[in-house]
């Protein structure tokens, strides 16, 4: 592992193709979904195979109504449950690939990101003749709604930049609150955030089902609680809960379409809140600027991401 000395990185892709299937979450359909490779510049694109190739760029502008997770939509064809792997692509340096997909969902896997990175080691990624643009953030955006707050600021002067996160959760028992803070710019990624599941409240599925999301929820995709503890445990970590949260807020806010050089902070927020966030950033170009590198840690993907080691609630 080696420390950069400021020069700009390059763009990333994968090596080679990578095939993944399974269930989404909400509709309970099977999916299969092929990562490919993609040129320098390209960004990553969905492609859903079963309208004609049609695609849908993961940008803020197909952002569409956001809920219990984070979908994109062009001209009415929508992609469901982008967020763990767009995550997952931002926190491995991946900056460029098609996505396809046969359905309208993004399979849950095991309800973290830890399978992509997990592929992303077998498959090796290849460097590109381009360098890596960085929104670097320039004045305080903020997105407000009652006790919820998200905001996203420019780095301390007195500090390196990077990608700073401060994410605060507050939930009924057993998980109550709990707060993670570190910078995505040291290469934590893979061994901190990418093994966080998703979770829910047992007493929340007939309503959730009833409203048509969680048809292909289990417990081998998802973190089961109920007001007496965890269902289905061990965790992966004491706080995974909060670590969720922020894998899932890295894969909203790659929605800006670049990497943030700055700091986030959010307190009760959720999809809609980062995606609204998204959004303003985007519409203020006061507030952001292009920028090539920071002094990011390039960190080789391990031959073995992670020993889990069970962490009791």
């Amino acid at each position: 592992m080696q420390v950069s000395s400021g020069a700009a990185h390059l763009e990333q892709t994968i090596q080679s193709a990578i095939s993944f299937s399974g269930v989404g979450l909400h509709s309970g359909a099977m999916v299969s979904m092929r990562l490919v490779p993609a040129p320098a510049g390209s960004g990553i694109v969905f492609r859903r195979t079963d309208l004609d190739n049609f695609e849908i760029p993961a940008n803020g502008r197909n952002v569409a109504k956001v809920s219990y997770a984070t979908s994109l939509m062009r001209q009415s064809v929508l992609i469901q449950t982008t967020e763990h792997l767009l995550s997952a692509l931002i926190g491995c340096g991946v900056d460029n690939v098609i996505v396809e997909v046969d359905n309208l969902e993004v399979p849950i896997l095991d309800g973290s990101a830890l399978p992509y990175v997990e592929a992303f080691q077998q498959a090796g990624l290849k460097q590109q003749r381009r360098k890596r643009e960085y929104l670097k953030v320039l004045k305080d955006v903020e997105v407000r709604d009652g006790a919820k707050f998200i905001g996203v600021y420019p780095c301390h002067a007195d500090e390196p930049a990077g990608y700073y996160i401060d994410y605060m959760i507050d939930f009924p028992t057993p998980i109550g609150q709990e707060t993670y803070r570190g910078d995505l710019a040291t290469g934590d990624y893979m061994a901190q955030i990418a093994p966080a599941r998703t979770f829910g409240y047992k007493e929340d599925e007939p309503m959730l089902r009833n409203m048509g999301l969680i048809r292909g929820a289990s417990d081998a995709c998802a973190i089961i609680l109920t007001r007496q503890g965890v269902l289905n445990g061990p965790l992966r970590f004491s706080d995974e809960f909060v670590r969720h949260k922020v894998l899932d807020l890295i894969g909203d806010l790659a929605l800006a379409g670049r990497r943030i050089q700055g700091r986030v902070v959010a307190e009760r927020a959720g999809h809609a809140m980062h995606t609204a966030l998204v959004q303003r950033l985007l519409r203020d170009r006061s507030a952001w600027e292009l920028a090539f590198g920071y002094d990011e840690v390039e960190e080789k993907l391990p031959a073995r991401v992670l020993e889990l080691t069970p962490a009791h609630a």
